[in-house]
């Protein structure tokens, strides 16, 4: 069944939505300031390419107050609008049944898209 939702998830903008999140990461990457930022970007692609049977975890090595900095600075450089989106297109998804399993696929990447630093896709 997650390969079937994964299937439908890739046709109907799974793979648009990740091709964004891959080209903003290349972007961040010019310079060695954005290089943290657009890591985060891919993890946040790659789990656009596959969301269904994957899980965000905090990562079991944390590195402190860097994680908190990072998380600051994600917050004000798009991260904002970035978990806007997926709220806004998770909670349209939940009006209907069908798409109920989109929907919480778009609140998971919610979550990671707030606060990516200290968070992992498992």
């Amino acid at each position: 069944m997650k390969i079937l939702g994964n299937i439908i998830w890739l046709i109907f903008g799974g793979v648009e939505t990740a091709i964004e999140y891959f080209l903003s990461g290349v972007a961040m990457m010019v310079t060695i300031i954005g290089i943290p930022f657009g890591l985060q970007a891919f993890k946040l692609g790659v789990l656009c390419l596959w969301p269904f049977g994957s899980k965000v975890r905090e990562k079991e090595s944390r590195h402190g107050c860097l994680d908190v900095v990072m998380n600051v600075i994600w917050f004000f450089i798009g991260g904002i609008w970035i978990c806007l989106t997926h709220v806004l297109f998770g909670v349209l998804l939940y009006i209907t049944i069908l798409g109920i399993p989109f929907g919480r696929q778009h609140f998971k990447m919610a979550s990671i898209a707030l606060r990516p630093f200290g968070r992992e896709v498992v």
